[in-house]
């Protein structure tokens, strides 16, 4: 029996170094492409994330594996982080603009996904319907991670941005609980029924959005009593996981858990329990934590490809890939168009044919055709449909996107927009550290000399920045807008932040709607009248 714990014990310690061993290599080769990306400019033209791609398919094609993906793996390792972190960042007041036509392509648009490629492929492969519709469900998810970095890059609207980032984060979630619904069709063990599909629906989304709610809200009411920022941090990093797998036991969607709990703590629980600085070192770790997980992820993907098996799937993958675009254009501009009736601030022609073309597919679709079970005999014609898909989207669609929106005139002037926010923000920065040099001028310990020079530095550097706003404002005067933009922001803040200083403290026991917000929506629209 000894012997037998001693063998035991020598593989399990073999196992753990092979794993390290693995993971070190990975996160080497995503490391080194991250630097190399930066270091030549021809490589800078690519998304990282694509990049990560075409290196992991490169180590495919000569057979170099690095770690088996399994959908345990994506969904309860790599997804909580990147869902937690995008939910974090998106703003509560944003996301009620673009409600509408997110709510839209996020249901409906999942809907259509599901059934129209699963009708294709059921008409035009060898796949029966209830297999095909399970294909459709793991391509009904959009995964535009790289194209939002895009947006971001090179300066495009909010609102695109908005409504990209925030249909993927909810559609994840409606996609990974429509294949719960059906995967028991091909096996026999379930039929299809709409009331009951329905009543299931509600019920998983019904406990995610409850048991989520409930953790953000505990979580922020919880970080009220103290002022400890690696404890704060570490509470969002167990909120996301915990409440992923509790959530799961509890029979409710985990992915809606987590958005639920990160847009809670993001927009809520982070400006009644979090300082300033605390809210900044938590959303940089979360930073880190999403580009490392998706340097993981992506790198995998093309790693996993199987180019022998993905060859005898051809005719099915471009069957689908032509179903995911037809059905993509259904939704989009359909739904789009319907939104556009109801919003004051509707998608164009030229944003909803962007959205339409970055609706890429990644690491939620694999998952799910990864938890195809075993013994359903089209399990390997489903994981190869997915993944020639998965690799098009985003080696085709991903590296044009930028061609296309230049095409469509959707960067304009956001690139200076960008640069000119970012000299307004140094110059409120810089005009901070002059007020800070004022009070130490007040300090007999301070030497004058010192103090002299470093305060000419930083007026030399103002003074820039300065001649720097001037000469873009004389060229773009529109940039004026942005001016009154960040002061409404900023006073939005203060009074965001003297609520939240008052519930800390005990003089307020509960939070206060804004009050501003309203009466600055107000006058804006009285002079627009006028």
């Amino acid at each position: 029996m000894p012997l037998v714990m001693i063998v035991l014990a020598e593989l399990a310690e073999a196992a753990i170094s092979t794993n390290l061993q693995q993971f070190v290599l990975v996160l080497s080769i995503s490391l080194t492409v991250a630097t190399f990306s930066r270091i030549f400019s021809w490589l800078r033209q690519i998304p990282y994330t694509l990049l990560l791609v075409i290196v992991g398919l490169g180590l495919a094609f000569i057979n170099v594996r690095l770690v088996n993906l399994s959908p345990e793996l994506i969904l309860e390792i790599f997804l909580p982080p990147l869902l937690f972190e995008a939910a974090w960042n998106i703003r509560w007041r944003e996301l009620q603009k673009q409600w509408l036509p997110i709510a839209l392509f996020a249901l409906a648009g999942v809907a259509i996904a599901i059934f129209g490629i699963g009708f294709a492929l059921s008409q035009w492969t060898s796949l029966a319907l209830s297999s095909a519709l399970l294909a459709g469900a793991a391509l009904s998810a959009t995964d535009p991670v790289s194209v939002v970095a895009l947006f971001r890059e090179l300066g495009a609207s909010k609102k695109l941005t908005m409504v990209m980032e925030g249909e993927s984060l909810f559609n994840d979630g409606v996609a990974v609980v429509a294949f719960l619904l059906l995967v028991g069709i091909p096996l026999g063990t379930q039929t299809f029924s709409m009331s009951a599909t329905v009543a299931t629906f509600l019920v998983f989304v019904g406990i995610g959005v409850g048991f989520g709610c409930l953790i953000g809200f505990g979580i922020s009411f919880l970080t009220q009593r103290f002022d400890i920022p690696l404890v704060e941090q570490s509470l969002t990093l167990v909120s996301a996981y915990g409440t992923y797998l509790l959530t799961e036991e509890l029979g409710g969607s985990g992915v809606i858990a987590v958005v639920t709990v990160g847009m809670i703590l993001g927009n809520f629980g982070s400006n009644i329990g979090m300082n300033p600085r605390t809210r900044l070192v938590v959303s940089e770790f979360w930073e880190f934590l999403a580009f490392f997980v998706n340097s993981i992820v992506f790198l995998l993907i093309g790693d996993q490809v199987n180019f022998g098996t993905l060859g005898e799937s051809l005719d099915a993958i471009f069957v689908a890939i032509a179903a995911v675009l037809v059905t993509r254009a259904i939704s989009v501009y359909g739904l789009g168009w319907l939104s556009n009736q109801f919003s004051n601030n509707p998608l164009s022609f030229s944003e909803q044919t962007v959205l339409w073309w970055g609706g890429l597919r990644g690491s939620v679709s694999i998952a799910v055709a990864l938890s195809v079970p075993v013994v359903l005999g089209d399990r390997q014609e489903i994981i190869n449909i997915i993944f020639g898909v998965v690799l098009f989207t985003l080696l085709v669609q991903g590296l044009t996107t930028q061609w296309v929106l230049e095409k469509l005139d959707l960067i304009g002037d956001q690139p200076i927009r960008q640069k000119y926010s970012e000299y307004l923000a140094r110059r409120v920065a810089l005009k901070r550290v002059l007020n800070y040099l004022d009070q130490l001028n007040l300090a007999a310990d301070v030497d004058e000399e010192f103090y002299r020079y470093e305060r000419d530095l930083v007026e030399g550097e103002l003074e820039t920045i300065e001649e720097k706003i001037e000469k873009l404002k004389g060229s773009h005067p529109q940039l004026q807008e942005l001016d009154m933009k960040q002061l409404r922001d900023t006073l939005l803040d203060i009074e965001a932040d003297t609520y939240a200083e008052f519930i800390r403290v005990g003089r307020l026991n509960k939070d206060l709607s804004p009050l501003l917000q309203e009466t600055l929506i107000k006058a804006t629209e009285k002079t627009i009248q006028s």
